[in-house]
């Protein structure tokens, strides 16, 4: 079956194909830990403008990208901006939409196995008995490749499995395999999602060893703290987890908007897919993890635990509370949350592997099985290290320059391209074309000249994050002519290895000193590796740009 034989069987079915490439761990553990760090309940005021300003209007432009671009039989990113604009840049700046779901996908897939282990892990009772730090050993344990752990090797032996599974799906198509996938883990994940949060909501304490009542973290997340809406650091972060939840910036909405007919609708296609997302990070994930949490350990042991972030609290705090509601239904308990997580995980990798088998379909004429196994070795070859190495940093190296530099990158390129290069004129009556709905007219302006505005504020805003993310004092800083003094999370200092080389050379003790120079080598390399996986992609577009030539298709 080559690419342009294929499509989505059913509506239903591609929006929650869409939804689930939308919705994953960032849902479950990144939200609600973004959100008590950032303002609680004031938090959803950046969130909700970021989703108008920006999430909603780089949807609209990545199904119309797809949509057009497939009419081409173009099904991967650098052809697709290449039909919008003949000059040869944007074919190249569309390999971000191949290289970031290679990166994502190389790391992503092994945090996926993580929930399937645990999946198995809660269903044989092992955390129950175990005290706090028990289930911490297990998790640090895994993560840790050695003979030591509950099953010898068991990281890669579960990476493998994860990855296997990826590959048999793809290779089955969208309609046969991506599809039903979706039809099945969307209604399942949300269905535990609405169990675990009432459970967790219905918390009393004194029942279960519970102290405190789950509505009390339910309050606690929600409570506003209005000063925070003047603090940038804030802003930035409600725009970076719009794009982390909805995955834009990636490729993958354009790859499967490739496969609608001319005339499909997109805007309500859009439209339903990104607010079935919210609904379940804004709803679900807002209420399972923190009221749990609160419920047995406190506020202030929460708000500890929240420095960890949400895999911490995922991972190494949840099956230790939920081993105090007995074994059968921690044992429960434990199935639908991990369950929840893997199905939220397996939709959105299958997701970043249709744009990579596309590309090698469209340009290569491979069939579906040998691009489906490609794209498995690829994610094996890469995803090993992040396994293998990652205490080390790889898995963190991967998630920024993949997961979060690349993903604004591309779509600030994106933006413009759709509302300038193309043209506006033209973008508007492509989102408008087979509408089921009556676009608000408000958005045409809005993604003409506020959305790429905000993301290019975005990227430079990352790029020259100020020391401890206070813009006040840096602005008084450089205007008093001190200098703009850069943090060490900013994209230059992050180039530049500066938190880390100030680590070395503060350490005293000569094996840490060591192991920090060990970490430094395999942070480079890592980053060799993804350039070269870039330079690679960069060079196979090239290649097809040469074919097309030579067989006239230019």
């Amino acid at each position: 079956m080559t690419a342009k034989q294929q499509a989505w069987g059913t509506r239903v079915g591609l929006i929650l194909a869409m939804a689930g490439n939308a919705v994953g761990f960032g849902n479950f553990l990144r939200f609600p830990v973004q959100a008590i760090q950032n303002g609680g309940g004031a938090f959803i005021i950046p969130y909700l403008v970021s989703f108008l300003l920006m999430g909603i209007p780089l949807l609209f432009i990545e199904w119309s990208i797809g949509r057009y671009g497939g009419q081409f039989g173009n099904h991967s990113t650098p052809f697709m901006m290449n039909s919008m604009d003949k000059r040869r840049m944007w074919k190249y700046v569309g390999v971000f939409g191949i290289f970031s779901n290679i990166g994502i996908a190389s790391y992503y897939c092994y945090l996926e196995s993580w929930t399937l282990s645990y999946v198995i892990h809660s269903a044989f009772g092992t955390f129950n008995g175990l005290s706090q730090d028990g289930v911490v050993k297990v998790f640090n344990d895994y993560v840790t490749v050695n003979t030591t752990t509950l099953i010898p090797y068991e990281s890669i032996i579960f990476f493998l499995i994860c990855l296997a599974l990826n590959v048999w799906i793809l290779s089955k198509g969208l309609s046969d395999g991506v599809e039903k996938v979706a039809k099945i883990g969307m209604p399942l994940l949300i269905g535990f999602g609405i169990i675990l949060a009432i459970r967790a909501i219905t918390l009393k304490a004194g029942n279960d060893g519970a102290v405190n009542d789950g509505t009390l973290g339910l309050n606690y997340l929600w409570t506003p703290n209005f000063d925070s809406i003047t603090n940038p650091k804030v802003w930035f972060a409600a725009a970076g987890q719009i794009f982390f939840t909805l995955s834009l910036g990636m490729g993958s909405i354009q790859a499967y908007a490739s496969y609608l007919k001319r005339k499909d609708d997109i805007a309500l296609n859009a439209m339903s897919a990104g607010w079935m997302n919210e609904f379940v990070e804004v709803v679900l994930g807002g209420a399972i993890i923190i009221p749990i949490s609160v419920g047995y350990l406190g506020i202030d042991r929460v708000v500890e635990l929240t420095g960890l972030g949400g895999l911490g609290m995922g991972f190494k705090t949840l099956p230790y509370l939920f081993a105090q509601w007995g074994p059968v239904l921690a044992a429960i308990s434990g199935v639908m949350w991990f369950g929840l997580l893997f199905f939220a995980g397996i939709t959105s990798s299958l997701a970043m592997g249709v744009p990579c088998m596309a590309f090698m379909q469209d340009e290569f004429k491979w069939n579906q099985k040998k691009s489906a196994l490609a794209f498995g070795i690829t994610i094996l070859f890469l995803g090993l290290p992040t396994v293998i190495f990652f205490n080390q940093g790889v898995f963190d190296e991967y998630d920024y320059w993949t997961g979060t530099v690349s993903l604004f990158t591309f779509a600030m390129f994106e933006a413009i391209l759709f509302a300038w290069v193309f043209g506006m004129k033209k973008g508007w009556k492509e989102i408008n074309l087979g509408a089921d709905i009556k676009v608000p007219l408000i958005y045409k302006y809005i993604i003409k000249y506020i959305t790429p505005v905000l993301l290019i504020f975005v990227f430079i805003g990352a790029l020259i994050t100020p020391l401890n993310n206070d813009w006040i004092a840096a602005f008084n800083s450089f205007i008093s002519g001190n200098g703009w003094l850069l943090d060490n999370s900013s994209i230059i200092k992050q180039i530049a290895n500066t938190a880390l080389k100030d680590q070395i050379a503060a350490a005293t003790d000569i094996a840490l000193k060591k192991d920090l120079e060990i970490k430094m080598y395999l942070i480079n390399g890592t980053r060799i590796l993804l350039l070269s996986v870039f330079i690679g992609v960069s060079v196979l577009v090239h290649i097809a740009y040469k074919k097309r030539i030579n067989q006239g298709g230019f």
